[in-house]
C-alpha cells in the first residue's frame, strides 16, 4: 500500500476560475483526494452545496471523513460522464460551476497494486474503478494484434506500436503478460531508443491506461453534458495533463463557443439563430515555475475555462 499523497494541481487558479458564489451549487467531477473540493467548500456559505464524483473507490473511501463532517457535500462513486444522472437523482437542474481535473492521480500511480506504473512489479490492472471492467492484463490476453497496435499508437502516440503489439502477441503464446514488470521488460526489449529520461514503456503504459478506463470517450461525453447543466453565468473549468486530453477539451469548448451558422444560401438573420452556449474565459492557464518545482507532475497541466451564456429569447 502506498503512502503517497496527492498534490492538487492549479488549486488556486482552478477554484478562482469558478467565481464561487457563497450560496451556489458546484460540482467537483473528479474528487481525487479532495483538494479542490476542500477549497471550494472553504468559499461556500452555509447555503452552498458541493456535489463531488469519483470513479475510484479509494477516492470515495478517502473522502468519507470530509463527507461526515460537512453536510454541504454530496459524494458519489461515479465517473464524470455520469454527471447528468447524478444531478437528476439529486433533483438538481442547473449548477453554478463544474470543475474537471482529468487524468490519473498520484495515489493511483504510486500504489503498486493499481498496476499503473512500471516503477513497481505488480498485477497489471490499471482500472480507475477497481469494482468493474476489464484489466489491462485481460485486454492484452484477448486483444488482436491490430487492436493492441491501434491502442498503443493512438493513445500513446508511440511510433513503435506495431513492433510492440507484435511482440506482445508472440509472447502470450508462451505465457500471459500479467504484471507491470513483464510488460515493461518486453516493451523495453522492443523500444531501443527513447527521449532522455523517459522509460521505454512510458507511452505504452499511458495508452493501455487510457484504453482500459475509456478516458478520452469519457471526456468527450462529459464536457457537453457539463455545459448543458450550467446555469447562465456558470463556469466550467477543465484541467488536462496531456495533448490527447487537451485536444478534446479545446475542441469541445471551441465548438460550444461558436454560434450556429445557417446553411449556405439560407436567408436567416443572425438574431434568429441559437447563440453560442459558452464564451471562453481568457487564455489557457499553466502552472507557475514555482508550482512545477514543488510538484514536477504538474508540468504538463493546462487549465481551460468557459462561462455559460444566456439563451436568446425565442431560441
Amino acid at each position: 500500500m502506498s503512502t503517497s499523497t496527492h498534490v492538487t494541481v492549479l488549486l488556486a487558479e482552478a477554484v478562482a476560475a469558478l467565481a464561487i458564489r457563497p450560496d451556489g451549487i458546484y460540482v467537483d467531477a473528479t474528487f481525487g483526494r479532495g483538494g479542490h473540493s476542500r477549497a471550494i467548500l472553504a468559499q461556500l456559505g452555509p447555503q452552498g452545496r458541493l456535489i463531488a464524483l469519483d470513479r475510484d473507490p479509494a477516492a470515495i473511501a478517502a473522502g468519507q471523513e470530509l463527507l461526515a463532517s460537512d453536510p454541504r457535500l454530496s459524494l458519489w462513486h461515479a465517473p464524470f460522464s455520469a454527471l447528468a444522472r447524478v444531478l437528476d437523482e439529486l433533483q438538481v437542474g442547473q449548477v453554478d460551476g463544474v470543475l474537471m481535473d482529468i487524468g490519473v492521480s498520484s495515489p493511483q500511480l504510486d500504489t503498486p497494486e493499481r498496476g499503473m506504473s512500471f516503477r513497481f512489479d505488480a498485477p497489471l490492472d490499471m482500472r480507475m474503478d477497481t469494482t468493474q471492467g476489464e484489466t489491462a492484463a485481460d485486454f492484452l490476453a484477448r486483444g488482436s494484434q491490430t487492436e493492441i497496435e491501434r491502442v498503443i499508437r493512438d493513445y500513446g502516440e508511440e511510433r513503435f506500436a506495431h513492433a510492440i503489439a507484435k511482440a506482445l502477441v508472440a509472447a502470450r503464446l508462451e505465457r500471459s503478460i500479467s504484471t507491470t514488470g513483464e510488460l515493461a521488460t518486453l516493451v523495453a526489449q522492443v523500444v531501443r531508443t527513447r527521449e532522455p529520461g523517459q522509460h521505454p514503456a512510458t507511452r505504452s503504459f499511458q495508452a493501455l491506461r487510457i484504453h482500459v478506463n475509456a478516458e478520452l470517450e469519457e471526456l468527450s461525453l462529459s464536457i457537453p453534458a457539463a455545459i448543458d447543466r450550467l446555469a447562465d453565468g456558470g463556469r466550467l473549468a477543465v484541467i488536462s495533463f496531456h495533448s490527447l486530453e487537451d485536444r478534446i477539451a479545446k475542441r469541445a469548448l471551441r465548438e460550444a463557443a461558436t454560434p450556429v451558422q445557417p446553411p449556405k444560401g439560407v436567408p436567416v438573420r443572425a438574431a434568429e439563430l441559437p447563440a453560442a452556449k459558452i464564451r471562453l474565459m481568457g487564455k489557457p492557464v499553466f502552472p507557475s515555475i514555482e508550482e512545477v518545482k514543488r510538484n514536477p507532475r504538474s508540468r504538463s497541466a493546462v487549465l481551460r475555462v468557459a462561462e455559460k451564456m444566456p439563451e436568446r429569447a425565442g431560441t
